[in-house]
């Protein structure tokens, strides 16, 4: 009887292939949803630790830009510059946003203590 209702339209009225315009608009908000959390949410987040790290740059402290240059701030100018220190005397004059962060914290980080006996 189920069959025969499905070959003569007669029943419940079918909404389309795809189970109806609210399921559609569901499984589109979970999409949104989902690029959010996984791509829009993390880069942001980057962002703004980026900003913080150069906004807390100070003279002295050993960086390394996007470039792979490594060296010293030895002075934060006015016009978002800053000049580095790449050996005693030498000097580079770079904008604050070259320095990278992941690679600074990388060679700021206290070197793993092995204790030999």
């Amino acid at each position: 009887m189920f069959i025969y209702l499905l070959q003569t339209g007669t029943g419940a009225p079918s909404s389309g292939p795809f189970g109806g315009g609210t399921t559609t608009l569901v499984f589109m908000g979970m999409i949104i949803l989902v690029f959010w959390l996984f791509f829009i949410r993390p880069q942001t987040k980057k962002q703004k630790q980026q900003k913080k790290f150069i906004e807390d740059m100070q003279k002295g402290t050993k960086v390394v830009t996007i470039a792979g240059i490594h060296g010293t701030v030895n002075k934060i100018n006015e016009d978002g510059t800053i000049n580095l220190e790449v050996s005693p005397g030498s000097y580079i004059k770079m904008e604050k946003a070259s320095i990278s962060m992941e690679m600074t914290a990388a060679i700021n980080k206290a070197p793993a203590t092995t204790d030999k006996k």
